[in-house]
This record gives structure tokens, sequence and C-alpha cells, in this order.
């Protein structure tokens, strides 16, 4: 064989098969055509990296929001849950206040007729 290498499809700087060149500017114009592909797709690289850095920042913030969100709505759960029974204690209180009103208006309006009807009765039975 004559020095030909293989095709290799997943290398970038291959040159298709063919033999390189056994001239000297050649050689040179081919090694400034590596070196600029290799710094190209360093610089992917080095791009795509930023990316997935500022990708897993930015998920990282939204899970830390995520969790303040959580944080937010347990707190807010809890407080309705003492919110509510605060409201039934009222409501019950309320209730029974209202119910001793009732009762006192009762035994007044009873005291009353009372006061009345008996003299009367009595005036009469007489």
């Amino acid at each position: 064989m004559s020095g030909a290498t293989a095709y290799d499809p997943y290398d970038p700087f291959s040159n298709g098969g063919a033999a390189a060149p056994s001239g000297g500017a050649s050689e040179v114009n081919q090694d400034k055509q590596n070196n600029n592909n290799l710094h190209n797709l360093q610089n992917t690289l080095q791009e795509t990296a930023g990316i997935m850095r500022n990708n897993i920042e930015a998920i990282n913030q939204r899970g830390e929001m995520l969790e303040d969100i959580d944080t937010r709505a347990n707190d807010l759960s809890n407080n309705a849950k003492l919110f509510n029974r605060s409201a039934n204690k009222v409501r019950k209180d309320m209730w029974k206040k209202n119910l001793k009103l009732k009762l006192c208006l009762v035994l007044i309006v009873v005291i009353i007729l009372i006061v009345i009807v008996v003299p009367i009765a009595i005036h009469f039975s007489k």
C-alpha cells in the first residue's frame, strides 16, 4: 500500500481517504485547514458548554423558585386551615351569644306578662 489511509466518516479532518500529496506547500495548507477546523470545533464546543452552563443555572433558579412557591403554598394552606378553625369558633360563639340574647328576651317577656297578668287575675278573682 502506498501511504493511503482508510476513510473515516467520523473524522472531520480526514481528506476522504486520498493520500496526502507529497508537496510541502500543500501540507502546510492542509495543516492550516486542520488547525482552522480544530479551532472552529473548539469554539463551537466552548459555546455549547457555555449554553449548557446557562441552562443548568436557569434550571437551578427555576428549582429554587418552585421551592419558594411550594413553601408559600404550604404556608397559605396552613393559614387557611387556621382561619377556618377561628371562623368556626367565632361562628359558634356568636350563635351562643345570640341564643343567650333570645333567651333573655323571652325571660323578660315572660316576667312582664307575669307582672301584668297576675295582678289583673288577683283583682278579678276577688
